[in-house]
């Protein structure tokens, strides 16, 4: 692994294996908290691939962020999360 930091940039540079596979640097990991189960999305623009990190949501950030008393089904507001829908409270039933 070449690792190079150029001005305000840091930059990795890693292999694919034959399995296309791939490590997430330490530098990144450790400087973005990168843990396991995070989502990498992969973004194709004109500039060229982009990456972003996307955390993992356990229900008790889901459950932390509500207010009031009432129930809820957390795989649903889980899986709307994770697929960047907006979680409106007539979502909660």
């Amino acid at each position: 692994m070449i690792h190079n930091i150029i001005c305000d940039y840091m930059i990795a540079n890693t292999k694919i294996s034959k399995s296309f596979q791939t490590v997430v640097p330490s530098e990144f990991r450790k400087k973005y908290n990168i843990r396991p189960e995070d989502i990498i999305e992969w973004i194709d623009s004109e500039e060229g691939i982009k990456i972003n990190i996307r955390k993992k949501v356990t229900d008790e950030d889901i459950a932390g962020s509500l207010t009031g008393n009432f129930k809820y089904d957390s795989v649903k507001l889980k899986k709307m999360h994770n697929k960047g829908i907006k979680i409106a409270k007539g979502d909660l039933k």
